[in-house]
């Protein structure tokens, strides 16, 4: 276990203004395909800014996790443009909306990759740029970001599984090292603008078990790839890889991500029901996995991302609902689940199957182009019923916002 300084605990007040928070799809990224996606247009998103904030009111979500988009922000090197995130800003502000900003959401600019040796001062720079023009236009409000989404994931995506840049196969390892190197000077960058930035990490969380009756080669080959999720956690730290700068006081909000096949076996790949109707001893419920993730790090944890597509909507939201409650009552700082997507989303690589159905509000495409919104009676039906189940155990967000020190002027960039 980490030992780090004043650890959080349940009794401090939350950062953020609703524990219950939406996500909305805010990917750029090249897809298998190696076409650029923005699913920020994709999914109506940005056209309809002010009914999606206007929505949530109805069931009192004020903090939402939205993306810069750096693909779009970042055309041309070391040139940067806000016009788009100003208008997000703007309409944040309007419906009284946190916003809580992912900076790279699986998408880099065409020149770039996790591999390419300026990545890392790119995204630095990009970190600066991005304190700078949000303190112009927000002064005082609390900043949290997340500088880059699922390293994990995304080292397996395009390391190993040729899904994403760079489209690579047996390179995962050099994938994440690349986009921790990022992260790290991202984060020293982002402190160094602004000190009171708080810094939210937004990793997988997952369940890798052994075959039943496993030997003991095959329980500790589990024992290792159960182990591989904190490895970003663990770099960012300090903990591993120390070259890179990681530090413990890097280490703020833990946010975790977590769907219904989260949980696999590690020899076949299999998935275990999240109902669990086998009654599969190796299922562990959610509060365990928080559990263990709070207590070696000792930080205050949020679930950055959850959902379940189609009919099994409200049953999810219940069952994660029931977990939150025990976790919260076990004592893990719980501040926040974020439904993700709250408004569906098509799939990356096929854009004209039919879409997930994992939002509250589905989509409907009209003759015109517009992309309606409909409410999922049953899942608004179970977020309600989640949401009086988990309140009285929910650590209260702080009276008054926070005022954040303004920024100190970074040092001008040496370009080449």
């Amino acid at each position: 276990m980490l030992h780090l300084d004043a650890p959080l605990t349940p009794h401090r007040p939350s950062p953020f203004r609703s524990f219950w928070m939406g996500g909305y799809e805010c990917t750029d990224q090249q897809n298998c395909f190696g076409h650029r996606v923005d699913f920020l247009h994709q999914t109506g998103h940005y056209q309809l800014l002010n009914e999606d904030y206007q929505d949530l009111q109805a069931f009192g979500i004020s903090t939402v996790r939205e993306g810069i988009r750096w693909s779009q922000v970042e055309r041309t090197p070391y040139h940067y443009d806000w016009s788009t995130v100003a208008e997000m800003l703007e309409a944040g502000r309007r419906y009284g909306v946190q916003q809580l900003w992912d900076l790279c959401h699986f998408g880099y600019p065409d020149d770039l990759t996790p591999l390419h040796p300026m990545f890392a001062r790119r995204f630095a720079s990009l970190c600066r740029a991005f304190v700078d023009f949000y303190r112009s236009v927000r002064p005082d409000d609390e900043l949290i970001v997340t500088p880059i989404n699922e390293v994990s994931f995304m080292s397996w995506l395009g390391g190993d599984a040729r899904g994403t840049v760079p489209y690579c196969v047996g390179q995962g390892w050099e994938v994440k090292y690349g986009l921790m190197r990022a992260y790290i000077e991202g984060v020293a960058a982002l402190r160094e603008a602004d000190p009171s930035i708080r810094i939210l990490t937004t990793e997988p969380l997952v369940n890798i078990v052994p075959p039943l009756g496993a030997d003991a080669h095959q329980l500790q080959v589990a024992r290792e790839r159960h182990g591989h999720q904190y490895q970003a956690v663990d770099m960012l730290s300090g903990r591993m890889c120390p070259e890179l700068g990681g530090r413990p006081e890097y280490l703020d909000l833990l946010g975790f991500n977590y769907y219904y096949d989260n949980q696999w076996d590690s020899h076949t790949g299999a998935r275990l029901g999240w109902v669990n109707e086998a009654n599969d001893p190796r299922w562990r419920p959610l509060r365990s996995l928080l559990q263990e993730a709070y207590q070696r790090y000792q930080r205050p944890v949020v679930i950055t991302e959850t959902s379940h597509p189609l009919e099994h909507r409200p049953d999810w939201v219940r069952s994660v609902a029931t977990e939150c409650k025990a976790a919260l009552e076990a004592g893990v700082p719980l501040l926040g689940v974020c439904l993700y997507p709250i408004i569906d989303r098509p799939d990356w690589d096929f854009l004209d199957r039919p879409w997930h159905r994992s939002g509250l509000w589905d989509v409907e495409p009209r003759a015109d182009g517009r992309l309606d919104r409909v409410l999922y009676e049953p899942y608004a039906e179970a977020l309600r019923e989640a949401q009086v189940q988990v309140a009285g155990a929910v650590v209260p967000a702080p009276a008054e916002p926070h005022k954040a020190r303004k920024p100190r002027k970074a040092p001008e960039l040496l370009l080449p």
